[in-house]
């Protein structure tokens, strides 16, 4: 989902409000434009790291703070597995291989008309140095039972999850 228009993009009138495919969605008198509110793509890691797994703290908004994993929006040139990769990068500073896809996940922003799909790969670091980057303040590796109970998402709580489920030898050093 993601904020609501006021004038269409392509002709600039009004956008009115209509029942369109079975949804009320906006869409435009004079254009015919609809604006479907679809959710965004996210993508991130779960690095396995020395027997834990690898989290930031949030330095922004929303739940600045918070533990979560490196993650963030796919965009528009590049793979879900480039992006899973850059954000791990950009995050924590760590250049990972992607081992496999550990889940997808639909989230609904708490406060804000936004949606996305989470799409977490199991990762193993292959260079970098771990340090908080872009959107961190802080970047450390947890133990299993050292993790934080409450996360910035709900999806990073879920793959996780995912991670601590799989067999043992993907806990990866």
């Amino acid at each position: 989902m993601s904020a609501r228009f006021r004038f269409c993009p392509r002709c600039a009138t009004p956008l009115a409000d209509g029942d369109i495919d079975g949804r009320t969605r906006q869409y435009c008198p004079a254009c015919g434009f609809v604006h479907y509110r679809n959710p965004l793509p996210v993508a991130g890691c779960v690095v396995a790291l020395d027997g834990g797994v690898v989290l930031i703290r949030r330095g922004g908004e929303p739940r600045r703070g918070y533990w979560a994993l490196p993650a963030g929006y796919v965009e528009c040139d590049e793979t879900v597995e480039e992006a899973a990769r850059r954000e791990t990068r950009e995050e924590c500073g760590l250049d990972v291989e992607l081992l496999g896809l550990l889940g997808v996940y639909s989230f609904v922003h708490p406060t804000e008309p936004r949606a996305g799909i989470g799409l977490y790969y199991l990762a193993r670091r292959v260079g970098g140095r771990l340090a908080p980057g872009d959107d961190a303040v802080e970047a450390r590796v947890f133990a299993p039972a050292e993790i934080p109970g409450e996360l910035a998402f709900s999806s990073h709580t879920a793959a996780i999850a995912a991670w601590h489920d799989a067999p043992h030898g993907l806990i990866l050093r």
